[in-house]
């Protein structure tokens, strides 16, 4: 397993992370636990979690996935192994009317309410890198690519949310900070905070999706991961389980993501699965598992610095895990690309 620097941290985290979004959901504690371990054997070193999890959101199994992580840590103790990653949700009036009465916000009260409970849940005092999930202000992300200025907006400023982190990393509840489902001028705005003030923490990483059917990092982000030292983790490698094929021609695993949430279609279009049959043609063509040529693309690029693969079963993880011995040639590379112009960014 290859190591790379988070940030301009002294952490170096595995290529690949796992994460955990299906657990609660897809996968029970014991298959949880199961696949902890599995990864840990192949050397991967970074999980990834969030306070919102498992997906779908459902108020009856909000903060299952911490829960399981935290039973994991007990019953190993192995918790200083391990460098652990999640999340504080943003506003999410009307659709998360379970978590701190249906308005959370990214602020003081908000983070500190959030932190302390998935604490508690993971069974640790501290996090190694706490993410803000998504943006307290109006703009394009979770798939919104065109940006409309609002003409009015309540939002916690970047400052605000800073100090507070700020305070999580004085009282030791947090080692470094990063942001998730950022835009450029966010990316660069917190960048720009941390440098013209020493006491806020400087912003680690983004945590952006990023694959074959998606590569819009590329557009804005990526030069700014590759200048600042703010490496993507890049999530959603695989769209859903969309790139390995297995949803083509109208089919529907039992069992599947897309079989038990049929409102997640984002990578569902005619134009995504038009591109999604050319790219498993490719690897077909040259003999590779479709899954596994997507996410060694992902695990190549450059401005990478970490690969998060989801599983529902060791069955997968075990393929996915695979893909980090997987070095694909200049010319399947190229015909990638090729692909990718045919069909650019089809699901956003």
């Amino acid at each position: 397993m290859e190591y790379r620097k988070l940030g301009r941290t002294d952490l170096e985290v595995s290529a690949l992370c796992l994460g955990s979004m299906t657990w609660g959901e897809q996968a029970d504690e014991t298959e949880a636990h199961a696949q902890l371990d599995r990864a840990v054997a192949a050397g991967i070193n970074f999980i990834d979690t969030a306070e919102m999890y498992p997906v779908a959101v459902r108020a009856e199994t909000y903060g299952d996935t911490e829960r399981f992580i935290g039973s994991w840590f007990a019953a190993r103790g192995n918790r200083e192994q391990v460098i652990l990653a999640t999340k504080v949700v943003g506003p999410g009036s009307g659709w998360l009317e379970w978590i701190r009465g249906g308005q959370p916000r990214l602020n003081r009260s908000h983070i500190e309410a959030a932190i302390n409970t998935s604490l508690k849940r993971l069974q640790t005092d501290y996090i190694d890198l706490y993410q803000l999930h998504w943006p307290d202000r109006q703009t394009n992300y979770f798939g919104k690519l065109g940006y409309v200025h609002p003409l009015a907006e309540s939002t916690i400023p970047l400052e605000e949310t800073l100090e507070v982190l700020a305070g999580l990393v004085r009282a030791g509840k947090v080692r470094h900070v990063g942001i998730s489902n950022e835009t450029p001028w966010g990316a660069m705005r917190y960048l720009q905070l941390a440098e013209s003030n020493p006491e806020l923490p400087r912003m680690v990483s983004i945590q952006n999706p990023y694959n074959l059917l998606n590569r819009s990092f590329e557009i804005g982000l990526a030069e700014i991961a590759h200048r600042e030292d703010l490496g993507l983790l890049a999530y959603s490698p695989m769209a859903f389980g969309t790139l390995s094929g297995k949803y083509l021609d109208g089919e529907k695993p039992a069992g599947s993501r897309l079989s038990l949430f049929s409102q997640y279609t984002r990578y569902s279009s005619p134009e995504a699965l038009a591109a999604t049959a050319a790219y498993v043609r490719l690897a077909r063509e040259y003999g590779l598992s479709p899954a596994q040529m997507a996410l060694s693309y992902v695990t190549s690029r450059p401005f990478i610095t970490s690969n998060i693969i989801t599983a529902t079963n060791l069955e997968q993880l075990d393929e996915d895990i695979a893909s980090a011995e997987l070095e694909l040639p200049a010319e399947i590379t190229s015909a990638i690309d090729a692909i990718h112009t045919r069909h650019p960014n089809p699901g956003p």
